[in-house]
């Protein structure tokens, strides 16, 4: 997940919980409306529903967080984020087959624990640091190297980069341009990838296909005028920024191109 960096490349590097700023220090049990703010997939339902809330919102974080290490994908998703919202809202969750397969029954129940709707009834922190699957690991969690999973965090982290990377092209792009705009449009839906998303939430589509053009002049308003010949024939533009514009589209390619092939290392 975002937030979660490891203080070295070193192996058994200590992990360090970062971006706190827009976290708020919470006095005991203290319970109010903060705001609301924050990664749209970790939001508790109660934030959701502008409650006032406290200390158990990060708990159901961490339920959304231990989730997506244990499978590599998160328990809530959907490209519209209403609909998302109201996963959330209504604790729409599940752990499908096959890679939940292999997860203990004392995890999973973990999770439900902490994934509870009602913050009165989710599970404290001093509570779920004694729960069998924390304090009796060595007897009750799965010894097995969930290499799959690693592989599908892989492909989760770098959808996320990739997203970002061509949210920050249509903005360079319009800054290069007052005319011209980035069109981003799906291209054909590919096959879906090995580590298949908990139904019926839609799943990015795996290779990413992406098709990119520039709108260089706006479509002529409905009813409007025609142009003279020369203006409708004839598109004048700075050559430096057609340039910048081309090298834009090469990189947002290259990364494209890096993640169907599995380069993950492209997003570092």
């Amino acid at each position: 997940p975002e937030n979660l960096l490891l203080a070295s490349k070193c192996k058994g590097a200590a992990v360090k919980l970062a971006d706190f700023g827009l976290a708020i220090e919470v006095q005991g049990d203290q319970q109010a409306w903060f705001g609301f703010a924050g990664t749209p997939g970790y939001l508790s339902p109660e934030v959701l529903r502008k409650e006032a809330y406290g200390k158990p919102v990060d708990i159901w974080a961490c339920g959304v967080i231990l989730y997506i290490l244990l499978v590599g994908y998160p328990p809530f998703w959907d490209e519209d984020q209403h609909k998302l919202y109201q996963q959330i809202k209504a604790g729409a969750y599940d752990f499908p087959s096959p890679e939940w397969d292999t997860v203990t029954p004392e995890a999973k129940n973990l999770i439900n624990q902490m994934l509870t709707i009602n913050p009165a009834k989710r599970i404290t922190a001093h509570e779920a640091l004694k729960h069998p699957w924390v304090c009796q690991r060595s007897t009750v969690a799965s010894m097995m190297h969930r290499q799959e999973t690693v592989e599908c965090l892989k492909k989760f982290n770098a959808r996320r980069k990739l997203k970002g990377a061509i949210l920050t092209t249509m903005l360079a792009t319009r800054n290069f341009s007052g005319k011209g705009g980035l069109l981003l449009a799906g291209g054909a839906r590919g096959p879906q990838p090995p580590c298949p998303q908990p139904p019926p939430r839609p799943v990015p589509p795996s290779p990413l296909s992406l098709s990119l053009s520039f709108s260089l002049s706006p479509p002529h308003p409905l009813n409007s005028p025609p142009e003279s010949s020369d203006s409708t024939n004839t598109t004048i533009e700075d050559e430096d920024t057609k340039a910048r514009k081309q090298e834009i589209i090469k990189i947002t390619e290259q990364l494209i191109e890096a993640v169907n092939n599995g380069d993950f290392e492209a997003y570092a």
